[in-house]
């Protein structure tokens, strides 16, 4: 006889909690807030992405002031903070005694700003910055920066945690969480880009992108070791060119634009990083390794 199957474990009603923006990502959030036995309300301009979500026991409020009046946890999944004000401004009444947590993207500054303005509404305002796209929401290893009231960050850390599975809270100031979401996609999208301008050029060449994953994939692995070693010496101020100089990397670059120029690909980008070394070499960093460049991006002094 096959063995009797597990009884389910049951779901525990969660913290009611309003979300406002069912984008791919905002309906992740939703899909799991629901699995998790918590009380969803939904306002999305669009209401019809909302159906299927209703269909499992989420509330679909008429207007934005309806969904924030509904409970005391608002979650934001919009485009940037002008839509936030486009939502939240008409239901400003609702605000008082709210949390607010905006994860959308937008930059440190208008993060605090929207701080500053939710609070004048007798709102607390705690910024996001999810690390995962929607496909990672509620799984393991998915992770978000936060910062802004720690009292409000610790009341409904526990609900946070169902959308990522780690909440990384970086402080009072409501613009870290958008500095740490920024510095992290600068990475991701230079990065990124970088893949999709080698499968340019390795398609005028003949090869796949399936050809040049495994060394692709390859190169990314090592790079944690960079990132530990220059890391080191970029806090201790040594740009020593020991192990490397930014010349040879001058030349290297410019080799790489070159076999992009011989196969009649795009070189925006590796041009851009090329004009960069040059500066590094104007600035008389020859002979200095190639991290010396962050001294050139470095913020200006004021004028004297």
């Amino acid at each position: 006889m096959p063995a009797p199957s597990a009884t389910p474990t049951p779901v525990t009603p969660g913290t009611p909690v309003t979300l406002i923006g069912l984008g791919p990502m905002g309906h992740a959030m939703a899909t799991a807030l629901l699995a998790r036995g918590h009380r969803v309300t939904l306002w999305n301009r669009t209401a019809s992405r909302a159906d299927d979500l209703v269909a499992r026991g989420a509330i679909l409020a008429a207007t934005p002031e309806e969904a924030v009046a509904a409970n005391e946890l608002v979650i934001l999944s919009l485009t940037d903070y002008t839509a936030m004000y486009d939502v939240l401004e008409p239901a400003a009444a609702a605000l008082s005694g709210r949390v607010i947590v905006n994860l959308s993207s937008d930059t440190p500054k208008k993060a605090r700003e929207a701080a500053a303005w939710a609070a004048g509404h007798g709102a607390a305002h705690l910024t996001g910055g999810v690390l995962v796209p929607p496909s990672g929401i509620g799984k393991p290893g998915s992770s978000t920066f936060y910062s802004g009231p720690r009292e409000a960050y610790d009341k409904h850390r526990a609900t946070l945690e169902v959308l990522t599975a780690e909440s990384d809270y970086r402080g009072e100031d409501a613009g870290l969480a958008a500095l740490m979401y920024q510095l992290n996609m600068v990475i991701f999208w230079t990065s990124i880009s970088s893949y999709w301008y080698a499968i340019a050029l390795a398609d005028a060449n003949g090869l796949s992108a399936t050809d040049i994953l495994p060394y692709a994939s390859q190169n990314m692995t090592g790079m944690p070791e960079f990132l530990s070693f220059y890391a080191a010496r970029i806090d201790a101020g040594n740009h020593e060119g020991d192990v490397d100089r930014l010349a040879m990397g001058l030349a290297s670059m410019e080799h790489v634009v070159e076999t992009h120029t011989d196969a009649g690909v795009d070189a925006a980008l590796p041009s851009a990083v090329a004009d960069l070394f040059r500066r590094g070499m104007e600035a008389g960093h020859a002979k200095d390794s190639f991290s010396s460049i962050v001294e050139l991006l470095g913020k200006e002094a004021p004028a004297a």
